[in-house]
């Protein structure tokens, strides 16, 4: 194994733009939920006339999509992430806004047939409803509450776990909003860093991890991470997914 300020200097240097994990390839592992939501978006595009995927991140769900609708925008509100998207998708058809998370969809009532999100930062569940048709859906693969605790911890100790990102709140705020929910489905997937520079530039990427994180801030704990790996092998979390397919009446 190299040595630890190798590592942490190369997590440190890795780009972030985009939402694509290729980097972590051999050096990190995380399982994918059993329903697949790929090939759930895949198929719903194949069936509708327009489709709009909230919070695209670079468009890496989008730009797989075997069959598109003739209609399709897309939202993302990182700017270096939005300059990925339009790079990735515009050349495919897709309108890309620069949207914040939270504010309001930049579309006209009932514009789509399907809106899809993965991941979503924040879920705009009431423009989301506003700017679906009559028998539309919605369909997410939202991270739930308590993902990667197990890491979190290691780098803060003990950690509240919130109730906002469960999945029986997510229900909740899609009945507020109007829609039906037609299906929920969780499950918690088995996540490893097999050096500690695939666990810097993690936190660096996905920050809600442990917020505030930077190599200077957090370099006891990651030293600490580095001798645990050297000398127990993998780091082992769990990232916790949740599924809600809901209707528009």
């Amino acid at each position: 194994m190299r040595s630890f300020e190798e590592l942490v200097a190369e997590g440190a240097a890795v780009p972030l733009d985009g939402w694509d994990f290729s980097w972590f390839v051999g050096r990190a592992t995380e399982e994918r939920p059993t329903w697949g939501y790929g090939g759930l978006v895949a198929e719903r595009m194949a069936k509708v006339a327009s489709a709009l995927d909230v919070q695209t991140g670079g468009g890496e769900v989008l730009s797989r999509m075997p069959v598109v609708p003739s209609t399709l925008a897309a939202t993302e509100g990182w700017p270096p992430n939005v300059e990925v998207a339009r790079r990735t998708l515009e050349p495919l058809g897709v309108t890309v806004a620069e949207v914040a998370n939270d504010a309001p969809l930049p579309f006209p009532d009932e514009t789509f047939d399907l809106v899809v999100s993965r991941h979503p930062t924040v879920t705009p569940w009431l423009e989301i409803a506003r700017v679906l048709r009559g028998g539309g859906t919605f369909l997410s693969q939202q991270i739930g509450a308590g993902t990667n605790q197990e890491l979190t911890e290691a780098m803060m100790g003990p950690q509240p776990i919130s109730d906002d990102y469960r999945p029986e709140t997510a229900v909740r705020a899609a009945e507020a909003a109007g829609l039906e929910v037609v299906d929920v489905r969780a499950e918690s997937l088995r996540v490893t860093f097999d050096d500690v520079g695939a666990v810097v530039h993690f936190l660096r990427k996905v920050l809600w991890t442990v917020p505030g994180f930077s190599v200077d801030a957090y370099r006891p704990q990651l030293a600490a991470m580095h001798e645990r790996i050297r000398t127990q092998g993998p780091f082992v979390s769990h990232s916790e997914r949740f599924l809600i397919d809901a209707s528009k009446p």
